[in-house]
């Protein structure tokens, strides 16, 4: 076999008896081994990738180290099995078999932080993309999206599992106690983020990968999680672009004296008057989580969080890395009763915007008054903020995949399966049409284009100009793509000017 850049063919024989428990299409190669920093990982090759499961990249966040900034990996002896997805972070699943919201049946623990790594087979300098899964920061795992498209393409794709609900995002009087003059606390998922991304540049060489060429990207609570990584003085460095998908925007963040009275209340609930930081570390997982209430977004701490994206990017405090920004046509499918904190109010200035859903009932008002104040005006707006350095680019995904007809607009998270170039196992493959499968592979030459060169280059598709608040111009994704200026400008104009000066009142 010959020597390849990034796996150590000389631990072959290591690796033999592992081999003999795959079959030829999911065979463990004995090439197809890496050395990290905490041990050798032996992956799979699967239709000619490298795929590497459940490399833990932190300690397990168990027992003391519950309610901790993540701590090194622990070091393995011999060659551990990267072959199968570890555990997803603890989280609620139906319990009847099929998927929560964010692809997970079961099979959760707190022995969760670690990621995968799906990489092209004698990759040289790869570029290396992040994903930051998505599911509101309660639901999903880093591995339930298939990287193995990039992987053919020539992007190292990198599926990231960070803390969830209470979990991830927690305070406590007791645990504040113990806190030094220099101890972080509560974000502790943001955490999690930050030590995978510092993981990649020191291992990513290993499977093949350029630390100097990162693209970060996530998606709904993952695109949330990038502009917190964006704003944030201590990721400067770990990654070169970014991508946000239907990310949110526009938001103020609890303060944590604010998520302090609900850890307050989350311990009440559990029968914890006034508990100790030990007390609550021997909460079972599935019990907190049980009686957590909220969102579980990072919240600002005053030590790792110290302001709002909104007001670092305001203020100037954007890295300046080449940015892809964009949402969906169907958004307002968020709105939920249950989810008050994603309410909007209609303004008589945003009522006299949208006179066309007005005149169509107070619905179709509220309908169109959210998915632009929650994540099209926002996307525009940072889109803006991008474009005085490296350029930025704005994207509308409008497309409704066939099966799914005659829906009138694609939901939030519809635009996963083309940017991956893959559809998830629950879908029917006699139900993914010809034209679902060009759209695809033309989104997913957009992104990879971006990982590869900084450009989104898209195949057979208009050329995609990079977004400048003269031009106002973004890429509708549709079933005829297509250049548009001036999208939506009098209800987007509205929207900034009705949530921007609230949101920049300091606190």
């Amino acid at each position: 076999m010959p020597q390849t850049t990034g796996f150590n063919a000389g631990l072959a024989a290591g690796v033999m008896a592992i081999c003999l428990a795959f079959g030829p299409a999911r065979a463990v190669a004995a090439g197809n081994v890496a050395k990290t920093e905490a041990g050798r990982l032996a992956g799979l090759v699967e239709n000619g990738t490298a795929t590497f499961y459940n490399i833990p990249y932190a300690a397990p966040p168990t027992g003391q180290r519950r309610w901790r900034p993540p701590a090194p990996a622990i070091p393995w002896t011999g060659i551990r099995d990267a072959a199968r997805p570890g555990p997803a972070c603890p989280q609620q699943v139906p319990g009847n078999g099929r998927p929560n919201l964010g692809g997970i049946t079961g099979g959760a623990d707190e022995d969760c932080l670690q990621l995968s790594v799906f990489a092209p087979l004698r990759a040289r300098k790869a570029p290396v993309m992040v994903w930051i899964h998505g599911g509101s920061h309660r639901t999903g795992a880093g591995w339930v999206t298939n990287g193995a498209s990039f992987a053919r393409d020539g992007v190292i794709l990198v599926g990231v599992n960070y803390r969830l609900g209470p979990l991830g995002s927690f305070s406590h009087p007791a645990l504040v106690a113990e806190m030094g003059p220099k101890d972080v606390i509560g974000n502790y998922g943001l955490m999690d983020q930050i030590a995978a991304l510092k993981w990649v540049q020191r291992n990513i060489a290993a499977f093949g990968g350029d630390p100097d060429n990162v693209t970060l990207f996530g998606e709904s609570a993952g695109g949330v999680s990038v502009q917190f990584l964006l704003a944030n003085p201590a990721t400067r460095g770990l990654f070169h672009k970014a991508i946000i998908q239907s990310g949110a925007g526009w938001f103020r963040p609890l303060s944590l004296p604010e998520k302090t009275a609900q850890g307050v209340q989350v311990a009440e609930k559990l029968g914890l008057a006034s508990p100790t930081a030990a007390q609550l570390r021997d909460v079972a997982a599935a019990d907190l989580i049980a009686k957590a209430c909220c969102e579980f977004a990072p919240f600002q701490d005053g030590r790792l969080v110290t302001e709002t994206p909104t007001a670092a990017f305001a203020a100037g405090r954007l890295p300046d890395v080449p940015l892809m920004i964009g949402w969906n046509s169907g958004e307002d499918v968020l709105m939920s009763p249950s989810r008050p904190s994603l309410a909007t109010t209609v303004t008589p200035e945003i009522r006299a915007a949208y006179p066309v859903e007005a005149a169509a009932g107070e619905s179709a008002l509220a309908r169109a008054n959210f998915s632009d104040r929650i994540m099209g005006a926002p996307a525009r707006w940072i889109a803006a903020r991008a474009s005085g350095g490296q350029p930025s680019w704005l994207y509308y995904f409008s497309y409704v995949a066939d099966r799914f007809r005659p829906r009138p607009t694609a939901w939030h998270a519809d635009e996963i399966d083309f940017v991956f170039d893959w559809f998830d196992p629950w879908t029917p493959p006699q139900a993914i049409t010809a034209e679902d499968r060009a759209k695809a592979a033309l989104v997913h030459s957009c992104w990879v284009s971006f990982a590869k060169r900084g450009t989104p280059v898209c195949a057979d598709g208009p050329s995609w100009p990079s977004y400048t608040p003269e031009t106002d111009a973004l890429l509708d994704i549709g079933v005829e793509n297509r250049v548009v200026q001036n999208f939506r400008k009098a209800q987007m104009d509205a929207q900034e000017r009705v949530a921007l000066p609230e949101l920049l009142e300091p606190r």
